[in-house]
């Protein structure tokens, strides 16, 4: 708590300095939850109250010179802390995302912990996330916006961005990792710039009322990653959002692939074939929002061959309890599915299913 209020007296500061200074704003929003969470075992069940915070800062340095930040619990899952025992939880914030740059007319251009809006591009889950890292009721899946609540939906990286046609294209230069932290050796294999790069490419573009985003993602060095270590994927697909009156219709579709011979598994020397897809059905009117994913993903890389499949729904209602200038209060209540199963060659398919079922309240500001 003295945390929290340290910053908060530090914000109220700066956003009080003198007119020399850059005028910092701040906004953000907090919320409650309620999530009852049911799992494949009648026993694996549970109810959580939850809570989180996020701090959103902006300063105006002129001539289009920018600053922004997010300040948040990165402690746990999401941001969203539980309530424990008599109280007992800490909260502590910190900086979640910021990033720095400057937007002209026909460009732009911003480094730093560069926020993903990942929970409406899936593009970043079934690159990060194409394999379960455990096929359990905890292990993440490509589908659940892993991306959003594990990786809190930022990456380090410099973007450049320009109009180009009709459209906007986009480049950034993304560092996954520090992976190489020795002088290159026969034994490690490692360089001065073997590091985990990527570069991600997106152009958006209209076509009449269509919104068409081709993206990809393409990896320039070996990338640690969650299942798999020093390896090379490459993802590409697209979003495309169709007006519909006053709703929208969202279609993503998104393939990604990997061959290494020279991969790893917890340090283990692995030959990595892996190649998935996931799809997503999109709709939004009004107050109504909810999603359809579905995910295969076929993993050669173990002596058996395994099949993913994974169908997600999310389905929410939001409630405008109070709307003004300054703010708003709103009630969602939120239903979430995950069916689950693994297939491999010459067993039973095992399947792991997960309902949540959740109610916000939320308050921005």
């Amino acid at each position: 708590m003295k945390k929290m209020l340290s910053l908060a007296a530090m914000f109220a500061v700066l956003s009080y300095a003198s007119p020399a200074s850059a005028e910092l704003k701040i906004s953000g929003d907090a919320a409650v939850r309620e999530r009852g969470q049911w799992n494949n075992s009648t026993t694996d069940k549970d109810l959580k109250t939850q809570y989180r915070v996020r701090l959103n800062t902006a300063a105006d340095l002129g001539s289009g010179y920018f600053f922004k930040a997010m300040i948040q619990n990165e402690g746990v899952a999401g941001g969203w802390q539980t309530v424990a025992a008599n109280n007992s939880e800490r909260n502590p914030l910190e900086v979640s995302n910021f990033y720095f740059g400057r937007m002209l007319e026909d460009c732009h251009y911003m480094l730093g912990r560069i926020p993903l809006n990942s929970v409406n591009n899936p593009i970043y889950d079934i690159t990060l996330y194409p394999v379960p890292t455990a096929f359990t009721s905890a292990g993440i899946y490509a589908v659940d916006i892993p991306v959003a609540t594990w990786n809190y939906d930022r990456v380090f990286g410099v973007n450049y961005g320009t109009k180009v046609g009709g459209g906007e294209l986009n480049a950034t230069i993304v560092i996954f990792d520090n992976n190489s932290v020795t002088e290159n050796t026969t034994a490690t294999g490692d360089g001065l710039f073997n590091d985990g790069y990527a570069l991600n490419l997106a152009y958006k573009t209209t076509l009449g009322d269509v919104t068409f985003e081709p993206q990809a993602i393409i990896s320039l060095t070996d990338v640690r990653g969650v299942t798999y270590q020093k390896v090379s994927p490459n993802t590409a697909g697209a979003n495309v959002t169709i007006p519909a009156g006053k709703s929208k219709i969202g279609l993503s579709g998104f393939y990604t692939i990997c061959r290494d011979t020279k991969g790893e598994s917890n340090l283990v020397a692995t030959n990595v074939d892996y190649d998935g897809y996931l799809l997503r059905a999109k709709g939004e009117s009004g107050p109504v929002k909810a999603w359809v994913d579905y995910n295969r993903t076929k993993d050669k890389s173990p002596a058996a061959d395994v099949t993913y499949n994974n169908v997600f729904v999310w389905a929410q209602y939001n409630v405008k309890l109070h709307e003004s200038a300054a703010g708003t209060l709103s009630l969602t209540p939120t239903i979430r599915y995950r069916a689950s199963g693994k297939d491999v060659v010459g067993a039973a398919t095992v399947n792991n299913n997960q309902l949540r079922t959740e109610l916000y309240a939320t308050v921005t500001f």
